[in-house]
């Protein structure tokens, strides 16, 4: 199910159950999940894209192993927040992973998401080939972290 209200996800939501993250690009896709408190988004995995019924598997296997009751998929959408190609491939990803699943899914705005990771890893001093091994888990993480930041403003 594809919950297009965060809201109504958060509601739906059981307690005690972790949420997992996703920041989704052309070439990998970064993976971060909560703790059961929905307090702290930790990266996990970095994921390289193959065919999507390959990068599925994989996520559901995850998802499953870490026992999650929602996804949350990163939403790229234009700085003006109107939606571009990488929106629609991103709903499209959406609606084929919600077909293997029972997990609901929803999404949440992650503009800039991927530049504020790479500013801290400079900042942080990390080589370019350390922030491309790591910048898509860490951007998953980021979104998350808004997410879990919403729902405990949320109460």
């Amino acid at each position: 199910m594809i919950c297009d209200s965060f809201a109504d996800a958060i509601a739906a939501l059981p307690p005690q159950v972790p949420v997992l993250g996703l920041d989704l690009g052309t070439k990998t896709i970064g993976v971060a999940v909560s703790d059961i408190t929905r307090q702290i988004a930790t990266p996990i995995a970095t994921i390289a894209r193959k065919k999507f019924t390959e990068d599925a598997r994989l996520l559901l296997a995850l998802a499953q192993e870490r026992k999650v009751g929602l996804i949350v998929l990163g939403l790229p959408l234009n700085m003006d927040g109107s939606e571009g190609p990488r929106v629609q491939s991103t709903r499209a990803f959406a609606r084929n992973l919600e077909k293997l699943t029972p997990i609901p899914i929803t999404y949440w705005d992650e503009r800039l998401s991927t530049a504020a990771v790479e500013r801290m890893l400079i900042g942080a001093d990390a080589s370019r080939a350390r922030r491309a091994e790591v910048v898509d888990k860490l951007a998953a993480a980021y979104i998350l972290q808004a997410a879990l930041d919403t729902i405990k403003r949320a109460g």
